[in-house]
């Protein structure tokens, strides 16, 4: 049940926010050919194969996203637009330590109501 739960509410919110994340992603953020895209695609998919296969815990947007970085990075240091790809790593950044502290207040008003 938790599960389905999951899936539904990462399903919704890749339906509410997903062509915005893409446009800023694949679009904003580097410029590539398709034969980029396949490589990206190839890299992405290895990176999460390996990291998988070590008991590692991956994300694949994250995967993606430095797989694309890469692959603009090697066509030319124009077709990376580094002020969106900075703000993307400061997100990323500031994701652990802010989703740690919410879930904790969170938690702790939980207890307190229990």
């Amino acid at each position: 049940m938790a599960a389905a739960l999951c899936a539904a509410a990462m399903g919704l919110g890749t339906l509410c926010g997903g062509r915005r994340i893409i446009q800023k992603t694949a679009v904003e953020m580097v410029q590539i050919d398709k034969s980029q895209g396949a490589a990206a695609d190839l890299a992405s998919a290895g990176a999460l194969l390996v990291l998988s296969f070590m008991g590692l815990p991956v994300s694949t947007t994250h995967t993606k996203t430095a797989a694309l970085v890469g692959c603009s990075a090697a066509r030319s240091s124009k077709s990376l637009r580094l002020p969106i790809a900075g703000q993307m790593l400061t997100a990323w950044l500031l994701t652990f330590p802010l989703c740690g502290l919410l879930a904790w207040l969170l938690t702790r008003l939980f207890l307190a109501l229990a």
